[in-house]
């Protein structure tokens, strides 16, 4: 692991070593709220000991080629990308972690992997973190991520219910996870934490913070753990792929060569045979919005695409009945009828972004795609501006999988 003394930018999140202070001194009613989630779990465990395991992985796609390690994309491959883009489905009520079928769940994550879940935070990772507790358990061990970095959690059970958003949060009750287990013993409750670009104005319409954008959303929906399988998948589309042909850079560890109570061995391939993650859709929202301030019309393409150039069957994003994407829905299906490729629909972005940072165009990027979706709802003529919801990132050389296995005692060991 790289050292978390190296520089200020690898430390963990240092909130862990003040959240009594912080209650103390800074109390409100939404903090209140946290800590009952909090107590909550564990008077839960205290009743009755969960068992099974949670995973942590870093997922890496490395800066230069190399010959076993998956790479960072550049510009080039995805505007000549021949792959198809995925289904997408719209729903403007509802939560991510409510969805009803098995998906990747996006956590709009702070590059300190949990936010400010023991500081003043109340927003969807928090959220997400409180009413999941398993989940702060990485902010000890999981350093800040690089810009090529995301973050997969597998296996977390959900233990209480809630109303309200930031300032409204509330805790209501008991909440019991049905979910069912995989073969490793894990919920099949899959979060990736990706962190988008925080207040980047008119930055975010340049060809190079597209690419950041972009690139970090792929990194978190990649199934890193069949890259072999990508590679050839991505011919069949009669792709020229930029990334280095190669096996995964995703590596699994235990202290004993295999789980706890389960017959299974630190093999890799053993591990691709069990984990199923590589055939299920992306459930996500208004990612890089918000208090991030970004476009949510060019955050709602760019995770398609990613989703897409991923091989993902299929994307659910939640609007939160955000206005900016009313016509979402319209224009995600209109664009499917055309057939575009994932390198189609990212030349139109490039192309889009490059008029809007130079002034030239200041509508949004579905008005500027297909007008006449926009006249029909009723905002013609009318620029977009950057609207709400949310976002948040953490890093390491390479790619790990720490496995936390529930065991009777107060402690928990952990690998990595």
């Amino acid at each position: 692991m790289r050292s978390i003394f190296r520089s200020r930018s690898t430390l963990i999140n240092c909130f862990l070593l003040y959240v009594f202070r912080i209650l103390h001194t800074k109390y409100t009613k939404k903090m209140e709220n946290k800590i009952r989630c909090i107590i909550h779990y564990f008077q839960r465990i205290s009743d009755k000991m969960p068992k099974g395991i949670v995973s942590f992985e870093r997922k890496v796609l490395h800066l230069k080629n190399h010959s076993t390690q998956i790479s960072c994309p550049d510009a080039n491959f995805w505007s000549t990308s021949s792959v198809p883009l995925c289904r997408f489905e719209v729903h403007s009520s509802g939560l991510i972690e409510d969805t009803t079928t098995e998906a990747l769940e996006v956590d709009f994550a702070d590059p300190y992997l949990g936010g400010l879940i023991l500081g003043f935070g109340v927003v969807q990772e928090e959220i997400r973190f409180a009413i999941c507790p398993e989940l702060i358990v990485g902010m000890l061990f999981l350093p800040v991520m690089a810009d090529n970095e995301a973050i997969e959690v597998v296996g977390v059970e959900r233990f209480s219910s809630y109303t309200g958003y930031n300032t409204s949060f509330r805790f209501s009750g008991d909440y019991v996870d049905e979910r069912e287990v995989d073969t490793l013993g894990r919920r099949k409750t899959r979060i990736v934490a990706i962190d988008a670009l925080r207040k980047p104005g008119m930055r975010q319409y340049r060809a190079d913070f597209l690419l950041r954008e972009i690139n970090k959303a792929f990194c978190g929906f990649l199934y890193q753990c069949e890259y072999q399988l990508y590679q050839k998948k991505l011919q069949e589309y009669g792709c020229s792929s930029a990334l280095s042909e190669a096996a995964t850079s995703t590596s699994m560890e235990t202290s004993e060569g295999k789980f706890s109570n389960h017959k299974t061995t630190n093999s890799q391939n053993d591990y691709q045979r069990m984990d199923q993650g590589n055939n299920i859709g992306v459930a996500t929202g208004n990612w890089g919005c918000g208090v991030f301030g970004g476009d949510p019309e060019v955050k709602t393409i760019i995770q398609w695409l990613a989703a897409s150039q991923g091989l993902r069957p299929s994307v659910a994003y939640y609007t939160f009945d955000l206005k900016a994407l009313q016509s979402l829905d319209e224009v995600a299906q209109w664009t499917l009828s055309q057939r575009w490729t994932v390198g189609d629909l990212w030349n139109k972005l490039v192309k889009y972004s490059t008029r809007r940072s130079k002034g030239e165009t200041n509508v949004g990027f579905f008005q500027w795609l297909r007008p006449s979706i926009y006249d029909r709802v009723g905002k013609a003529g009318q620029p977009v501006p950057p609207a709400p919801h949310l976002a948040r990132p953490a890093e390491l050389s390479q790619s790990r999988i720490s496995i936390l296995p529930r065991i009777k005692a107060g402690a928990r060991r952990i690998h990595f």
